[in-house]
């Protein structure tokens, strides 16, 4: 599991490698990932947008920009969660992700917080050990 914290504001990821979604000699493959935010501070928080940066293992970048998450704009209280499930396709077997995400506080301050780097891998990513 991958952790950030900012603001009190806590961003967990779990990714999960798809093989059934995933086709080696098509150069496609498909991961899930997990997220769970959690507000441990004391004000009401608001996710409005969010910004992905994703790379793939031949350092191919590509930038997403979106309102919400999975059509959400979470409201979330102190000590409330938000959990959800998304997904990321790559051309190669491993990559990485990292990313932020706009909110706002119930006083209408818009702040960003911090979504962990986390790796892509698929079992058939070839490793190199020096």
């Amino acid at each position: 599991m991958y952790r950030a914290v900012t603001r009190q504001i806590e961003v967990t990821v779990e990714p999960a490698f798809m093989p059934e979604r995933s086709s080696a000699e098509h150069s496609r493959y498909f991961w899930a990932y997990t997220i769970v935010i959690t507000n441990s501070g004391e004000e009401t928080v608001q996710l409005k947008t969010r910004h992905w940066i994703i790379t793939d293992a031949c350092g191919h970048r590509q930038e997403i920009r979106g309102e919400g998450v999975v059509g959400e704009q979470p409201v979330l209280g102190p000590g409330e969660q938000f959990k959800y499930t998304s997904g990321v396709p790559l051309s190669t077997a491993s990559g990485f992700m990292t990313g932020r995400y706009q909110m706002v506080s119930e006083t209408g301050e818009r702040f960003e917080i911090d979504v962990p780097t986390f790796s892509l891998d698929s079992p058939n990513a070839k490793r190199v050990l020096n």
